[in-house]
């Protein structure tokens, strides 16, 4: 994970790093043990770098955030969510092209 890039979502900090965020903020929930979530890591890696200052990107270990898996309804992983004004504007499960989630961001960008 790109720590300069990547900020590692809690429970504790999830008001104030997604819902009060002034930009997009894509949330990947994940899991160590999930052979998909850690193909789909890269991907997440070069979005947070190509999307620098226009989005900010976090990951939730759903086993360590069982609270915020729940509150999302989070029943595969990984399931990535992108935040706009607080509110989840798109959803995407299970591991998608790199273009998939672009163009996602794309949609909530405009």
């Amino acid at each position: 994970m790109n720590e300069n890039k990547i900020t590692a979502i809690t429970a504790g900090n999830f008001e104030q790093e997604v819902l009060k965020s002034s930009m997009p903020v894509l949330v990947d929930f994940w899991a160590p043990w999930c052979g998909p979530c850690r193909m789909l890591a890269p991907v997440i890696d070069e979005i947070a770098g190509e999307f620098q200052g226009k989005v900010k990107v976090g990951k939730a270990n759903v086993d360590e955030e069982g609270e915020l898996a729940a509150r999302f309804r989070i029943m595969s992983i990984p399931t990535v969510i992108i935040f706009k004004g607080g509110q989840a504007a798109e959803r995407i499960m299970g591991a998608r092209s790199k273009e998939e989630y672009v163009e996602a961001l794309r949609r909530v960008l405009r």
